[in-house]
């Protein structure tokens, strides 16, 4: 069931003048406009709203809130606010720094480290100096990618994943749509190391939109390496494949 609205109380209703009078002695006279209702906010409380005349509160209003206590005859005034109004002018919802910060943002420079618990990265359990002490020990840490005091998490790896195929180099642009081939045949494509290297690689193209920039395999765009293929006569028709087909990636055959 609903809660039961409080009856307004008839004393508190009637004390306009009073909220004015403690809304003035707050505030200068010509910020008070008139008077534009009422709120009943419980049993003998109601907050009276005035307009408000400040410069560069449009939309905003006054908020009074009078009370009386039981069994008393005089009402007293509890607060005085400046409230915004439906129609007001507001502030844009706060969002923290690190949420507005963008790449475009970060200059010459300027720092922005991850923070110490970014779900982003895991420790990486080989970093620090005594990773390094022996010449061998750091060439090979060097080679495997190791020696870094943290790595790249499943959940970052998945972030990054979905941005990039979602993005400009995905298989789903225009430019990769009208492609001749995609890039995983394509004779540019550097290849990756690690749990991204079967999705994505890097364009090394100089006449590609994506030159030195991560493009997804099933990407393409006009600069494939085999284009000009596709110059050379009537595209064969695609041969139908089996109805059926053995997995055996997963199954062994």
């Amino acid at each position: 069931m609903s809660p039961r609205t409080p009856k307004a109380d008839a004393a508190c209703v009637s004390a306009v003048d009073l909220a004015r009078s403690a809304l003035v002695s707050d505030v200068a006279a010509d910020a008070v406009g008139e008077h534009l209702g009422y709120e009943v906010e419980a049993e003998r409380v109601v907050t009276h709203y005035f307009a408000a005349r400040q410069p560069g509160y449009d939309g905003w209003r006054w908020a009074v809130a009078v009370a009386r206590a039981a069994r008393a005859k005089s009402v007293t005034v509890d607060e005085v606010l400046l409230l915004p109004g439906p129609d007001a002018v507001v502030a844009p919802e706060w969002v923290p720094w690190n949420e507005r910060v963008t790449a475009e943002d970060l200059g010459p420079g300027d720092l922005l480290p991850a923070a110490p618990a970014d779900p982003r990265l895991l420790p990486g359990y080989t970093g620090g100096d005594e990773a390094t002490e022996d010449d061998d020990v750091a060439w090979v840490v060097r080679e495997l990618g190791l020696g870094r005091a943290r790595v790249l998490s499943p959940d970052g790896r998945d972030d990054a994943a979905d941005r990039w195929y979602e993005g400009d180099g995905g298989p789903e642009t225009p430019m990769a749509q009208a492609a001749p081939g995609r890039c995983a045949t394509c004779g540019f494509l550097v290849m990756l190391r690690g749990p991204l290297a079967g999705m994505f690689g890097v364009c090394a193209n100089v006449q590609a939109p994506r030159d030195g920039q991560i493009v997804a395999l099933d990407h393409g765009c006009g600069a494939h390496s085999e284009g000009a293929a596709a110059l050379v006569g009537p595209v064969r028709p695609r041969r139908e494949g089996p109805s059926t087909a053995l997995d055996t990636v997963a199954w062994d055959v």
